[in-house]
């Protein structure tokens, strides 16, 4: 109780969160050509206005709408300043340090470069030398940006003795664009692994196979490989190639990849 009566003693007063949101708006319009041209833009009466600006009075939240609309902000301008508002990043990469080098890449993949829908991918296992992993994975797209979903192999984790359920198996990434082709950073949940993907498309007819490799994160002393090459081939939304290549995941040899995969793993030479 003596915690909570402490936080209730230093919230801002009604008149100080009105000073608050008369001062942003006075630098919200303060590009405006004259407070009559913006109260006109906003559709609010000039009298009401200058009582915000004064701070003697709080918009009705229809007009509150109105002008975090029109200065493309939120309703948070009526608690902090709203230079604090436009600092503080929507998202790690949009983060002003690395929104124009790593964040630069995450919107704008066009669907002609990698298009949505579910990919048969191969690769050479990371913890058997003799085997390949074949798997499914989900691209889809939200807000602008290309996101990836698949399953880690039941007996990828068995062999861990790690628990085999769909959330344990369950990786997501980030799909970016890149100048000659397409990267993704794919983690399970909690970061507990994390990949590499490198992907361009393939030359000639194969124009829905993507070529590259994969890299996981782990010591340079540690057993098996560390880095695979890699084959994406586009099934679309066909739901009939979908579950034949499901029923096709998992840990495979040489022989019994797809022809078009084995050729472009290069099965017989070493990655590098």
């Amino acid at each position: 109780m003596l915690t909570a009566r402490k936080d209730l003693a230093h919230q801002p007063s009604p008149a100080e969160l009105r000073s608050v949101f008369g001062a942003n708006l006075r630098k919200l319009g303060s590009h405006a050509a004259s407070i009559s041209a913006l109260c006109r833009d906003l559709g609010i009466n000039r009298t009401q206005f200058n009582r915000y600006l004064a701070g003697e009075s709080f918009p009705r939240p229809d007009v509150l709408h109105r002008i975090c609309s029109f200065f493309e902000v939120d309703a948070r301008i009526l608690l902090e300043p709203v230079e604090e508002i436009r600092e503080t990043p929507s998202s790690l990469l949009s983060h002003p340090f690395i929104a124009d080098f790593v964040g630069a890449g995450v919107l704008g993949l066009s669907e002609d470069d990698f298009p949505s829908g579910f990919y048969r991918f191969s690769r050479a296992a990371f913890s058997e030398e003799s085997r390949f992993v074949v798997g499914v994975v989900q691209i889809s797209r939200r807000d602008g940006m290309t996101f990836l979903r698949g399953f880690e192999p039941k007996e990828a984790l068995t062999m861990y003795d790690l628990p085999t359920d769909a959330a344990s198996r369950e990786y997501r990434g980030l799909v970016l664009q890149q100048a000659e082709g397409i990267a993704a950073l794919v983690s399970r949940k909690g970061a507990v692994t994390t990949s590499f993907n490198y992907l361009s498309k393939a030359g000639g007819l194969a124009n829905h196979f993507w070529v590259g490799y994969a890299v996981r994160t782990t010591p340079e002393n540690h057993s098996g490989r560390r880095a695979a090459r890699l084959v994406y081939e586009y099934l679309g939304f066909d739901t009939h190639k979908v579950l034949a290549a499901a029923r096709g995941s998992g840990y495979r040899t040489a022989k019994e990849l797809v022809p078009f995969h084995r050729q472009q793993l290069r099965v017989d030479e070493e990655f590098r």
